[in-house]
């Protein structure tokens, strides 16, 4: 134990690794505060569809030879989150099916594109880091850091103004109308942060893995708190300390990082579906 402890210390003299656990902390804290909305919605499966959505267009910017992939796999997924959420209600196509379209749609186009276009000796690794994470979270630069740090305090402020309006919206959209609360603004709103918060997370987790780390914490905090408020700030706390941990194990393990953060949540899950059901 004292080695590991030793191990852990040497590492974080490292500025790679202070920026890895910098970034993971802001990514899991704004993945967990809308993730409670998206349950409570029943939009629990968004998270894929949206992530596969930015792996498309982050095929498309490497076929074309983008090297700030950002602006374009953002304005993509944004636009596509829009459709899903706030256009949804009005489309022929709702729900599961349009996200399952999306989703599907969007992950074969990217893969072919990667193949047809490839100008990598290894598709399949770059593929399959892309998919489920890679060591990229270790490799951030200053600008990725400073990137992430905006685009999280962005999502954190909009929480915070705007926590009412999204709580009612979350529980009653047909009343919050009724009452003079604009829901399909505040839906748009929802649809462009939680599209932010994808693309940050899949430089922590890989898109295949987004949905564990918006959708476990929530889950989780939902087996011992009842109220909205109590779920939000257990299921935040969850989702750092669980990235926190995710990280750390994966340095000294020698890990894949999003696979261990994910399991992670998985595990404290568990332990807290076993609490809640001995309290009940």
């Amino acid at each position: 134990m004292i080695e590991i402890f030793d191990k852990l210390e040497a590492y974080l003299r490292f500025d790679f690794v202070r920026n890895a656990l910098i970034v993971g902390v802001l990514i899991a804290l704004c993945s967990s505060l809308l993730g409670v909305t998206l349950v409570l919605k029943r939009f629990s499966f968004i998270g894929d569809g949206l992530s596969h959505v930015a792996f498309g267009a982050m095929s498309v910017a490497a076929v074309v030879g983008l090297t700030e992939q950002m602006a374009l796999v953002l304005p993509v997924t944004v636009a596509c989150a829009i459709i899903l959420l706030a256009g949804g209600q009005r489309s022929k196509l709702k729900g599961d099916a349009a996200i399952a379209m999306i989703s599907v749609g969007a992950l074969a186009v990217g893969y072919l594109l990667q193949n047809v276009f490839s100008t990598s000796a290894n598709v399949s690794g770059d593929v399959c880091s892309t998919l489920f994470g890679s060591t990229s979270i270790l490799t951030l630069s200053k600008g990725d850091v400073w990137t992430c740090l905006i685009l999280s305090a962005l999502v954190l402020a909009v929480f915070v103004v705007f926590y009412n309006k999204i709580f009612a919206v979350t529980f009653d959209e047909s009343f919050s109308q009724a009452t003079g609360i604009r829901a399909k603004a505040y839906n748009l709103m929802i649809a462009v942060v939680i599209a932010v918060i994808i693309v940050l997370a899949m430089n922590l987790v890989g898109s295949l893995l987004v949905s564990a780390l918006i959708i476990f914490p929530a889950l989780s905090a939902m087996r011992l708190f009842k109220s909205f408020r109590g779920v939000v700030i257990c299921s935040a706390i969850i989702s750092v300390v669980c990235a926190l941990v995710g990280i750390l194990i994966s340095i000294v393990a020698s890990t894949p990082v999003g696979s261990t953060v994910v399991v992670t949540d998985l595990v404290v899950f568990a332990v807290f579906s076993i609490i809640g059901s001995i309290k009940r």
